[in-house]
């Protein structure tokens, strides 16, 4: 019979690219995965790896073996949430990849809840930009993200994750308080000629913010760029940006910037997504409720 853990290990391969890869997303030493691989092959008598240049490729048949690696593992997860399902208390571990401002807004909270009403589970949490962070779900890395979606910038969709929404929230134009403002501005259009700071180029909200100035008629002056939203308001709030920020940043706390209403009030979208077969794990089905209870207090 096929060792489990040895058809991961080909799996990742097909996941990560490189041997390398798959020994750092796992821990082991490179020489022990090919060594691995090496194990399976003579299991199967079969040719799964050939050496392209430098790298190594999957052959037609160990692609069959993936195929079935991706059903087995689903299967081993859905016995795991069944059989949690039958004990009296909810335990084990879970990782949860966040990304910044919902790390902020509603991991303390529902962390809290976790803590108070189910102190059997452990929850480990990253940072993660939610693009990376849905596909590293599908790869196994995690086992929930909480993601976003801006308006007509849809979420990668991954084979195998659902997707249940968390919350909406509103995009606002935040510019300096009127103390350090370098002119009035009620509207998107009086931005046009003031300097912005906006997230890096392949975020979602950046491609979002260009083309809302687009449609208001300019192309904005990005003179500063920063994955931090910290870092973002405080430049807003020393007069030397403006820039879209979401309403969860204020979560619990004053605007310290001056907020203005963009056209048709847009909204992002914030959900959580799991692997399908792993939905119904107590852990999982728990730390969702509390999510959505910080979302929603």
């Amino acid at each position: 019979m096929l060792d489990v853990r040895r058809l991961r290990l080909l799996r990742e391969l097909r996941i990560r690219g490189t041997i390398a890869g798959v020994a750092t997303a796992l821990n082991f030493s490179p020489s022990s995965v090919s060594q691995q691989l090496s194990v399976l092959e003579q299991e199967t008598g079969i040719e799964l790896l050939r050496k392209v240049g430098r790298r190594v490729q999957l052959t037609p048949q160990a692609e069959i073996l993936v195929g079935h690696t991706d059903a087995l593992l689903d299967t081993l997860e859905r016995a795991e949430a069944d059989l949690g399902a039958s004990l009296t208390t909810v335990s084990g571990t879970i990782r949860v990849a966040v990304f910044q401002s919902a790390a902020l807004a509603l991991m303390p909270a529902a962390l809290s809840s976790m803590r108070r009403d189910h102190p059997q589970v452990r929850v480990e949490m990253v940072q993660h930009e939610p693009e990376t962070a849905l596909a590293e779900t599908w790869a196994r890395d995690f086992d929930v993200v909480v993601a976003e979606q801006y308006p007509a910038h849809a979420a990668p969709r991954h084979p195998g994750l659902d997707r249940r929404q968390l919350a909406t929230d509103p995009i606002r134009l935040a510019c300096p308080p009127v103390a350090n403002e370098i002119h009035p501005v009620l509207r998107i259009e009086d931005a046009a000629d003031l300097p912005w700071v906006m997230e890096p180029h392949g975020a979602a909200s950046r491609h979002f913010a260009e083309q809302l100035c687009r449609r208001a008629g300019f192309e904005p002056d990005v003179r500063y760029q920063t994955a931090d939203l910290q870092a973002q308001i405080r430049l807003i709030e020393s007069g030397n940006a403006v820039a879209l920020i979401p309403d969860l940043q204020w979560a619990g706390r004053e605007a310290s910037c001056r907020l203005v209403d963009l056209p048709d009030l847009p909204e992002r979208t914030i959900f959580t997504s799991a692997r399908e077969s792993g939905v119904a794990r107590p852990a999982i089905v728990a730390f969702r409720e509390a999510l959505e209870a910080a979302a929603t207090s």
